[in-house]
């Protein structure tokens, strides 16, 4: 049996056998996803999944050692469902990229919470398969591994960002409904600042916003709809951009 001193990696040791009631690692890691959506990640504990998984107590170190074994199943499994369907990966290397992206940023912003508390999670079998998607989706660009590596990472680091903006703008969005006062506050700050003349480029964009249109001006985008599109005109423009720097072929587009 595993103590909590051992340091192999969770995937390293073998699945508990041999004793009832038994648990699999998928079970553990979806009880530990569902508190985590309803409660955030602090209320995951020990304790809380064996009440989710209706098991009184679980023993300690026969199914995880640690929260850190928490932490990786629970982005082991988040990374499953980031995986997209093989038939994704056939078209040009453009489609296929862009297709893991949008199921990334679809997952990562259906677990808002994740986007911070699973940073360091152990590097497990879906994130392998993640990686190996990625690989595959550029096998035919004639890059070199290095370029592969460095053109998943600029997208990647992409997606994670646009989700991080995204999520923040959702939640702004929510307390500006339910506060419309303090939203009004801040309007009329804002436009105090804009109009003292310290911030000129805001203060241009604020007098040409409020003399094509009545009433106060618009700011971002904050639906997800809109925010969406937002994600899709920033990716297709960094796709552009890596296609042109690192000389890419059109002919890889299928």
């Amino acid at each position: 049996m595993a103590t909590e001193h051992d340091r192999r990696p969770i995937w390293a040791l073998p699945q508990p056998a041999g004793r009832k009631p038994r648990y699999t690692r998928e079970q553990i890691a979806g009880a530990a996803l569902r508190i985590a959506d309803a409660e955030g990640f602090g209320a995951v504990t020990m304790k809380r999944i064996a009440a989710e998984l209706g098991a009184g107590t679980m023993t300690r170190y026969y199914y995880v050692r640690n929260k850190t074994d928490i932490v990786a199943l629970m982005q082991d499994a988040i990374l499953a469902d980031i995986l997209v369907p093989d038939s994704d990966l056939r078209g040009g290397w453009r489609d296929a990229t862009a297709a893991i992206a949008r199921r990334t940023r679809h997952v990562l912003m259906a677990h808002p919470w994740s986007l911070a508390p699973l940073n360091d999670a152990q590097f497990g079998p879906n994130a392998m398969r993640h990686f190996e998607q990625s690989l595959a989706a550029l096998a035919g660009t004639g890059l070199a591994t290095p370029a592969r590596f460095e053109l998943i990472a600029a997208v990647d680091d992409y997606v994670s960002g646009n989700a991080l903006h995204a999520v923040e703008a959702l939640a702004r969005a929510r307390v500006a409904e339910a506060d419309p006062a303090m939203v009004a506050a801040a309007v009329a700050y804002g436009i105090a600042l804009a109009e003292s003349g310290d911030f000129p480029q805001l203060t241009a964009i604020y007098e040409e916003s409020t003399s094509t249109q009545a009433g106060e001006p618009a700011g971002p985008p904050m639906t997800e709809a809109a925010l969406t599109t937002q994600f899709e005109r920033g990716l297709q423009a960094l796709l552009d951009g890596l296609a042109a720097r690192m000389n890419i072929s059109h002919r890889t587009d299928g």
